[in-house]
């Protein structure tokens, strides 16, 4: 599905900033549903992105785009391809476009970030740090423009004089973007500072391009008709929201706000159709609470450990389970054609206890493993130790893997990409079919956790995953910017 080149329009539009950890696929179909016109993923770093691989989703109807250790970065639809817009971090113009050309089939439009101020952007000349190299933002945007078929855009902040803000915006222009948006804040600026709407205007008034201002949810952006009066104060051709909406994405809606249970249940089921991992799925989830975490629902969603308990918060536990159960069809369906298309030779497999399930290490404390829960039941009940026979199909390299317990088999119909993932994954199958804990954050399983280290002769499950964040730090400071390390979620700003 290819768009006609510059066929995104950036005029009197409503656009949902691009927001670190907040504009994922979900709230970004959220936005549309509530009127949004335009929306902007979080910033990709170009180092991450030029990692990754492309991969169609069956199962979800979507596309991705896989880093080296299967972590989706970046995960889109047909609902919103023409209307999302991808946003990259980059200090490099080869690899700006390198990244907008791996991508540019699958949205409208490619926007460089040029003015995120926090650490873990500008030390690498990247977001805020380019306003100071106006040449550097020239290579970079006369790369893209003349690389690719999408609309280019930039977002900036204002500099501290308006003599070299509008120099600057004046020579970016030339570039030949197609629009720019403007956070009417400097650099070292932040939401308690008053935005400048005389800075934008004096922009827009310069400019022959459309011009987004930005920056007003703090001081102007309660409710609907704020975002037109925002946009008047500004003379701007577009208005981007960034923390009104992370708030309550009904802001978009001009019949007015809806109820913030009734949003939060909404983005909840996108969430969950789309295999959203549960600590972003909290992590914007407490944005919206705000004051309320610490109502009823917002300790139970502090104390939610997976998104089934999420959904349980709110009342959608038997919708999580309905949709679960049809992710794991489709994928059992997809890995039956999978085999049968790829000629594997037939073999007697009755009596093979089979499910769709696969191991992902981000669902289990560090030290723990299915395979040792699995390991550990066995020993309690005097069975022999678990017998892992494991296969790799030339084709694809992919391996699949049968335990055998107690002279019983499983297995995943899933392939995974190493033996050890394939053995971690079979090992979920014989647990869950015996109805015993596997060792997923959050189940009771006190005899493992006590153990420091794993069995000499149990495989761990492989490199770790890059440590998560505890979600309940996430919940207890959802407003506090985070350590210079870290993604802030405040962007948009």
């Amino acid at each position: 599905m290819i768009l006609n080149s510059l066929s995104l329009c950036y005029h009197n539009k409503l656009i949902l900033a691009p927001m670190v950890r907040v504009g994922t696929l979900p709230m970004r179909l959220l936005a549309l549903d509530y009127g949004a016109d335009i929306v902007y993923c979080e910033e990709l770093i170009d180092l991450k992105m030029i990692q990754c691989k492309r991969v169609v989703n069956e199962v979800l109807s979507t596309v991705d785009f896989v880093a080296p250790d299967d972590r989706v970065v970046f995960r889109t639809c047909e609902r919103e391809q023409n209307r999302v817009v991808f946003q990259m971090g980059t200090s490099d113009a080869e690899r700006a476009l390198a990244v907008a050309r791996l991508v540019e089939n699958d949205v409208a439009g490619i926007d460089v970030n040029m003015g995120c101020p926090k650490e873990y952007s500008t030390k690498g000349g990247m977001g805020a740090a380019l306003l100071s190299d106006p040449d550097k933002i020239e290579k970079i945007l006369s790369t893209l423009v003349k690389g690719i078929r999408r609309p280019v855009t930039c977002k900036i902040r204002i500099l501290p004089s308006l003599e070299d803000t509008l120099s600057l915006v004046k020579r970016i222009e030339r570039t030949g973007i197609a629009a720019i948006a403007v956070h009417g804040r400097k650099r070292e600026e932040r939401p308690q500072h008053p935005v400048s709407c005389e800075v934008i205007k004096a922009i827009a008034d310069t400019l022959s391009i459309p011009v987004i201002a930005n920056g007003g949810s703090h001081d102007h952006i309660q409710r609907y008709s704020d975002i037109e009066d925002f946009r008047q104060a500004t003379a701007a051709s577009s208005v981007m929201v960034a923390r009104a909406a992370m708030w309550n994405p009904s802001i978009f809606l001009k019949e007015g706000l809806r109820p913030l249970e009734e949003v939060m249940q909404k983005y909840i089921r996108y969430a969950v159709q789309y295999d959203n991992h549960y600590t972003n799925t909290k992590y914007c989830l407490c944005q919206m609470l705000r004051e309320q975490l610490e109502s009823p629902q917002g300790r139970l969603l502090h104390a939610a450990q997976s998104s089934r308990e999420i959904c349980e918060a709110f009342g959608l536990g038997a919708f999580y389970e309905e949709t679960t159960q049809e992710l794991d069809a489709q994928r059992a369906k997809l890995s039956a054609r999978t085999s049968e298309e790829t000629g594997e030779p037939a073999e007697d497999t009755s009596g093979v206890i089979k499910m769709a399930v696969k191991f992902d290490r981000r669902a289990y404390p560090a030290q723990i493993t299915p395979k040792m829960c699995l390991l550990e039941w066995c020993r309690r009940e005097k069975l022999a130790q678990p017998v892992y026979e494991t296969v790799q199909r030339p084709l694809d390299r992919l391996f699949s893997s049968i335990v055998t317990v107690a002279e019983q088999k499983y297995q995943s119909t899933l392939w995974d990409k190493s033996k050890k993932l394939a053995e971690q994954a079979a090992a979920i199958v014989c647990l869950r079919s015996q109805g015993l804990p596997e060792g997923r954050l959050g189940e009771e399983s006190p005899s493992l956790h006590k153990r420091k280290r794993e069995a000499p002769d149990q495989d761990p499950g492989g490199p770790r995953a890059q440590e998560l964040a505890q979600p309940g730090e996430l919940c207890k400071k959802p407003f506090v910017a985070l350590g210079s390390g870290e993604e802030s979620p405040l962007e948009g700003w």
